[in-house]
This record gives structure tokens, C-alpha cells and sequence, in this order.
């Protein structure tokens, strides 16, 4: 699996239930960890924007980490991370909640430490007790000597006396090589040697001598005694070398020490615990980032959402999150008769219906709406022309005429005939209805809300159109009658676009495009601007918008082009006129000034206040999609930047903890070695 980008991933680093940490390569040879959404978790509402959420709190908190390069909006959403950056596709899993596992590295457990057995320092000291086994070393045993089995290993401790007169031990004690055979007795205890007669060993007809190494002290071999043993001049009733009493053990000390460690330790941690301030608690909310689950409430899904459509907190996301809502999809139906103009004759029995759709914005909280005159009142010619085409191609589909006829039948035909309404002389009936976020064609009914035009310019002095929505309450966009439109300089444009091919049964949505001016004209006396790209066929009447989200113009149809395609911008300065010929003004709602002043603080990082607002907003204009969508990220952007406090919160008490008990052990450590040089 490959993202659309820069990168070649080389291997997996770790899975968890929402997607894949990858490591990567770009072009440059600089590596990068990428976090990849599964696609069926990318679809189930609320998963795409917390993972765009979370990636992104991450980024703008102090000290965060910052992705190189991310795609929110593909099939599998992803992020990459510098490699040097430590470990950010894996930060990112863990801080939406999930149980992040790294992928285990190749390789087995480690074989055995092998080598040669190393030499004893020290010289050998005073035995004390009763003499332990060592082994490679004959030992003293009861009974008959047994063979010894087993591999010989590395002499450790103080080397022990064996039987016969103590030998002087020269240099080091070395290494016992060899497989260890019957002894030829045991030796005495060290402090029996000068108190009696030696032992006699058991008779044994064929001894076998131990085989010690050569450097080791070798004992005297003892045989049988025919008779009494020798004088023994140092021998004595009384042993000479005394035992020495075994160390005390320090158990009380010990405990007490690390009582008051761990007394310490838990102190420290309370107390940085207890001054640490407290975090801002945040209203009751549904799962969402950082739970372990999905979530249980459905997601706000607006069609717009400015986060995807521009650089997140960049001035474009709030420009379009200002505008947008106050965007309005237009479809206006026109029923008449095409009649004969000197007989008045329809030239077909059944009348003739037609479709306009566009785009338009609201201007005033009480409906009044701005759009192109085109679209809900055209003019009699481009009215005919429409009507015209429709009884042609209704020809072609009764085989009566063919494709290539068509253009030449309604020029044929212009000139001779007249659209009326079902009465000569009266004006095409007309039905105009309006929807906000997503728009169906053919729509009449809820949620569609009728409209009807109250005030249009012709295309010659402007082509714009005032009309008036059936419902009140509606998100207002803001006109700049200021804005200078300038060759050269940037525009974001939005209007309704869809991708679906069936005219009759497609779905719009809201879409945004930047744009550059390439120059001006003239319509009647107003002025207008060329721009370099369109929207779509159903953009007109949409919205030019300034860096500060007002409306700059409104977006018309360049009928100097052959494909009269909608790349003419109206100044806003003339729709402003227009408005005030209606006899109204272009002005703000209570609900869009908190609004706006919620995206204020949304974009200034003040969360809390940011989603008691916004949810305001939403109650009293329920049209407003964004204000639910952007009070459910401010919701998931607080609980991302709490996590990390909590955690700093309790690392200072930890490491408070560690340090306290590190400095009672030290102060141990300190008062034990002073004791030790006294008692030296």
C-alpha cells in the first residue's frame, strides 16, 4: 500500500486498530515515519477529522511535533514525520487512544555466554567455619569416597586447606583443570592439624589420586599407619586458630533505608501532584479521539469543510468558514409555449419546461439573497433560445430531426417565434426554490425553501439579480463595497459544482477554488474582472471572497466567451447598489456576529469559550452546518492538548519520586563507607 506522495515506504514499524505506522523514504533520501488511516476507519463518521484533528493539535501545541507532508483528504488519510523527529507516526496513534503494538525486529533470543574461566584475585585468607565445597578441589566426604561428576568450574572464594600439613600457597590461586577422580581420603578440618593424629582413610586397593592442575598446593599422600603416629611437638589440648564469628546481618538497616526511600519517593510525588494547577474541565462529550472506541454519536458531516479545502489555520480555512454558510443552491423552472409570433400558434400542443441552476448568497438575516439575473429571470431572447433548444432535441428524439440539426433550427426559428406563458402575452411561469449544504435537483419540498425574484438587472447593466427566500434566520455572508479587484492579485472563489452526469438526478455541494485576475472589462457602466478558472456550470451567483471572508464580488458568466463560461467577477460595490435600490441593506444577525466571533476564537486556540459559542450559533440558526462541525473539532482539539498535560503533570512527580529516593540512598551510601574506614 502506497499514499499519493513523495514518499517509498520501506517497512512496516507497528499496526493498531486504526491504521499502520510506516517507515519511508522521499526522492531526497530523507527518512520519514508515516501514519496511515485504514480506509473503513477513514469512512465511519468522526474518524477522518480526528485523525486530521489530532495530527494537527499536535502540531500547533508548545513543543509539539510538526508533519512534513500530509493527504487528509485521500481514500486512506496519512501523515509523515522527519525521522529525526523521533517516533511521530506512533505519537500520533497513541494520542487518538489506540493500543499502538511496534512490529517486533528480526532475530532470536542470544546464545550462551561462553569463554574461558577467569583467575581468582586476592590472596587467600584465614578459613573461618566449617569448610564449604569448591569445586575442582577434593572435599572431605563420610564413608566411601564417591566419584565427583561434572564439569569443573571456575574456583571462586577463598581456597580451602586439604588434608596434610598446610602447604605454603604461592602467587594466585589458579584455575582446577580436569575432571575431578577419587580422593584418597578426606582432608581435616584446618584447626584439627595441630591436635591430634590425622584420620586414616578408608582402605582402598586401587586409589586413584585427584588430578589438580600442577600450579595448585598438593597434598601430602596418606597411607596406612602400621603404628602409633610421630610426636607431634606443636600438637596441643587446645585448638590454636579460633573461628571466627560470622558477620551480623544489617536486615533492620536495610529496611529502614528503604522505608525511608520509599516514604520519600511517594512524598515527593504527592506534593508535585498536589501544586500542580488544576486542568480545565470541558463539557460532558461523546467518545471521540481519545476514547478506545469508535464513536457512538453521529459525526457533523458538512460538504464544505474548510480544514480540507485549505491549509489548516491558514487565512483561506477562515475565509471559507465565514462565507459558507450563507451559501445558497438556486433551481428555477420555467413553463410555457412556444408560439408562432404572427399567429400566436403554439408550435407544440403540450408546453415546453425548462431548468436554470446557479448559485447565490445571503445578505440579509430575513432571506434576501444575491444571484445571477440568467438564472431566475433571463431575458426574453435567451428565454426563446432555451425553449427552442428544448423542442429540438424533444425532435431528435422523435426521429423527426436529426443531432447535427439542431444549432441550425433554432436559428431558423428565432426570429419567428415568441416564449410566452399559457396565455399570449403573458410571461413564462416561473418556480425558483433555494437549498443550503447539499442540494438534490428537482427538489420542491422540505428542505428546499421557495423563493422569488424582487429586483434584476438585464446582462447589459449588470446581470444580477435580488430575491427573497421564504425563511428567515439564515446565515448572513458580509459584502466589502471597498474591495479593489486588481490585475495580478488572488481571489478564493465558491459556488455550487457537482460531478454527476445525470442532469436530472445530481447532487451539488459547496466548492472553493484561488483563483488569479487576468482583466477587467466593462458591463454597461459597471465595471468587471476576468478570472483564470471556474467552478463549474452552476457556479454563477456564486462568491468572490477577500482574505477577511466578505464578499469582494459575485461570480458571473463572461459572455464575451464563446462557452460563456463563469469566469467574470461583478464588483461588490454593484451588488451593494442593487440592494439599495430594493430598499433594503446587507446586514449581520445576531447569530453571525457570534459566529464569526466564535471562529475568532476557535483560531485563537481558546477552545472552551469557542464551543459554548459555537453551540449557540447552532441553536438559533440551525442551517448552519459549520457551527456544529467546527464546536465538534474544538471539542476533540481540547481533549488532544489535555492528554499532554496530564501526562507532564504526572512525569514531574515520578521523576520528583526517583530524585528524592536517589538522595536518601546517596546520604546511605555516605554514612556506610564513613563506618566502614572507623571500624578499619
Amino acid at each position: 500500500m502506497q499514499p499519493v506522495g513523495p514518499y517509498r515506504f520501506t517497512h512496516m514499524l507497528g499496526t493498531c486498530p486504526a491504521g499502520k505506522a510506516w517507515a519511508a523514504i522521499d526522492g531526497q533520501g530523507r527518512l520519514v515515519t508515516i501514519a496511515v488511516l485504514n480506509a473503513a476507519v477513514a469512512d465511519a463518521p468522526g474518524w477522518r477529522e480526528a485523525f486530521v484533528g489530532t495530527a494537527n493539535g499536535l502540531a500547533q501545541a508548545p513543543g509539539g511535533q510538526t508533519f512534513a507532508y500530509a493527504d487528509f483528504s485521500a481514500a486512506e488519510p496519512w501523515v509523515a514525520y522527519p525521522a529525526e523527529a523521533g517516533p511521530g507516526a506512533e505519537r500520533l496513534f497513541r494520542a487518538l487512544g489506540q493500543d499502538y503494538q511496534p512490529v517486533p525486529s528480526e532475530g532470536g533470543p542470544a546464545a550462551p555466554v561462553s569463554g574461558v574461566p577467569q583467575q581468582v584475585s586476592g590472596v587467600p585468607q584465614q578459613v573461618s567455619g566449617i569448610p564449604q565445597q569448591v569445586s575442582g578441589v577434593p572435599q572431605q566426604v563420610s564413608g566411601i569416597p564417591q566419584q565427583v561428576s561434572g564439569i569443573p568450574q571456575q574456583v571462586s572464594g577463598v581456597p580451602q586447606q586439604v588434608s596434610g600439613v598446610p602447604q605454603q600457597v604461592s602467587g594466585v590461586p589458579q584455575q582446577v583443570s580436569g575432571v575431578p577422580q577419587l580422593t584418597s581420603g578426606p582432608p581435616p578440618a584446618p584447626w584439627a592439624l595441630h591436635a591430634g593424629p590425622p584420620v586414616a582413610p578408608n582402605p582402598n586397593p586401587n586409589p586413584t589420586p585427584a588430578q589438580p592442575d600442577t600450579d595448585e598446593p598438593q597434598p601430602p599422600a596418606v597411607g596406612p599407619m602400621d603404628g602409633p603416629p610421630p610426636h607431634d611437638p606443636f600438637a596441643a589440648p587446645v585448638r590454636r586458630i579460633q573461628p571466627s564469628a560470622p558477620p551480623k546481618r544489617r536486615t533492620g538497616l536495610w529496611l529502614k533505608v528503604a522505608a525511608l526511600a520509599l516514604a520519600v519517593a511517594v512524598g515527593s510525588g504527592v506534593a508535585v501532584w498536589a501544586l500542580a494547577p488544576d486542568e480545565p474541565t470541558g463539557p460532558d462529550i461523546p467518545p471521540t479521539v481519545g476514547a478506545t472506541a469508535f464513536p457512538t454519536a453521529a459525526a457533523v458531516d458538512p460538504p464544505l469543510k474548510p480544514w480540507a479545502q485549505a491549509a489548516p489555520y491558514s487565512p483561506e480555512e477562515r475565509a471559507l468558514a465565514v462565507a459558507a454558510p450563507a451559501l445558497v443552491f438556486i433551481e428555477t423552472v420555467f413553463t410555457g409555449y412556444v408560439r408562432d409570433a404572427s399567429t400566436n400558434t403554439p408550435i407544440r400542443a403540450t408546453p415546453i419546461t425548462f431548468t436554470r441552476r446557479c448559485s447565490a448568497f445571503v445578505v440579509t438575516p430575513d432571506g434576501h439573497a444575491l444571484t445571477s439575473s440568467a438564472c431566475v429571470k433571463p431575458t426574453q431572447e435567451t428565454a426563446r433560445q432555451i425553449a427552442l433548444d428544448t423542442v429540438a432535441r424533444m425532435l431528435v428524439r422523435e426521429q423527426t430531426l436529426v443531432p447535427a440539426q439542431v444549432q441550425e433550427y433554432i436559428r431558423t426559428n428565432m426570429g419567428k417565434t415568441k416564449f410566452t406563458g399559457i396565455d399570449p402575452g403573458t410571461e413564462p411561469g416561473t418556480e425558483i426554490h433555494g437549498q443550503l449544504n447539499t442540494a438534490k435537483g428537482n427538489l420542491t419540498t422540505e428542505p428546499a425553501i421557495p423563493a422569488q425574484v424582487v429586483r434584476a438587472l438585464p446582462p447589459d447593466t449588470g446581470n444580477i439579480a435580488l430575491i427573497k427566500l421564504g425563511r428567515g434566520s439564515l446565515p448572513v455572508a458580509e459584502l466589502n463595497p471597498s474591495a479593489t479587484l486588481t490585475d495580478g492579485s488572488s481571489l478564493l472563489i465558491l459556488g455550487f459544482a457537482t460531478t454527476d452526469d445525470d442532469f436530472r438526478t445530481a447532487t451539488y455541494g459547496p466548492q472553493s477554488k484561488l483563483v488569479g485576475i487576468t482583466g477587467t472589462g466593462r458591463r454597461g457602466s459597471a465595471s468587471i474582472s476576468r478570472i483564470n478558472q471556474d467552478l463549474g456550470t452552476t457556479s454563477h451567483g456564486g462568491i468572490a471572497l477577500d482574505p477577511s471572508g466578505r464578499v469582494a464580488g459575485m461570480i458571473d458568466q463572461d459572455q464575451a466567451r464563446p462557452d460563456r463560461a463563469n469566469r467574470v467577477i461583478v464588483p461588490s460595490s454593484s451588488l451593494n447598489a442593487l440592494i439599495g435600490e430594493a430598499g433594503t441593506a446587507n446586514k449581520l444577525g445576531d447569530s453571525d456576529k457570534l459566529y464569526r466571533k466564535a471562529l475568532d476564537a476557535y483560531f485563537a486556540g481558546q477552545h472552551a469559550a469557542a464551543i459554548t459559542q459555537f453551540d449557540a450559533v447552532a441553536q438559533a440558526s440551525p442551517g448552519n452546518l459549520l457551527a456544529k462541525a467546527y464546536r465538534q473539532n474544538a471539542v476533540e482539539r481540547q481533549q488532544n492538548e489535555s492528554e499532554p498535560s496530564d501526562q507532564s503533570v504526572w512525569l514531574m512527580a515520578l521523576l520528583a519520586g526517583a530524585g528524592g529516593a536517589l538522595f536518601v540512598g546517596l546520604i546511605v551510601l555516605v554514612v556506610m563507607l564513613v563506618r566502614r574506614r572507623r571500624d578499619v
